[in-house]
């Protein structure tokens, strides 16, 4: 374990400068910076001393996290078809996150399925063919490459306006779908 490594994640992480956290630890700036470039080490007593001023302690600082799933590949994308759409969840589990992306698919002339007001924001990136976005009483026209950002406050949908399969990277948080 790279301990200075640690302790100035967990200091940013905190929002403390050095001479912040050499003041609630009752150390010196010089030290706690060769701590955190791994120059010195701290005897248990002064690194518990500096995990005190950080809100935690030696147990959870050395407690072994699993590791998270950060890469995804396609094999892990769960697909839901439907007549008019397929969504593809290309995070696992994304309900449990704060934010659900998707790949939506959008045959020729057909809907998405309409997206209630909700209090979070959603981002949306044409990947491929033409898409309109009815949000209330207006409509917006995206093509490849285009994108829209907009607040759910208004309940709002996609219609594939082209001849052929649409495909959107649709970004919502909370996760809607």
């Amino acid at each position: 374990m790279d301990i200075g490594r640690r302790l100035k994640d967990l200091r940013i992480l905190n929002d403390l400068t050095l001479e912040e956290l050499a003041s609630r630890s009752e150390l010196t700036k010089g030290f706690l910076s060769q701590v955190e470039r791994n120059l010195t080490s701290p005897s248990i007593s002064t690194l518990e001393d500096i995990l005190e001023a950080l809100g935690t302690n030696l147990s959870d600082f050395f407690r072994k996290e699993e590791e998270e799933k950060i890469v995804f590949q396609t094999q892990d994308f769960f697909v839901d078809e439907k007549e008019e759409y397929t969504l593809e969840w290309v995070i696992p589990n994304a309900q449990k996150n704060e934010m659900e992306p998707i790949l939506l698919t959008l045959h020729p002339r057909q809907e998405s399925k309409v997206m209630e007001c909700h209090s979070g924001e959603e981002f949306g990136y044409v990947l491929k063919g033409n898409v309109m976005l009815v949000r209330g009483n207006k409509k917006y026209r995206l093509k490849a490459k285009e994108t829209f950002y907009l607040n759910g406050k208004i309940s709002h949908y996609l219609v594939n306006i082209g001849n052929s399969d649409a495909k959107i990277l649709w970004i919502t948080t909370p996760p809607m779908f």
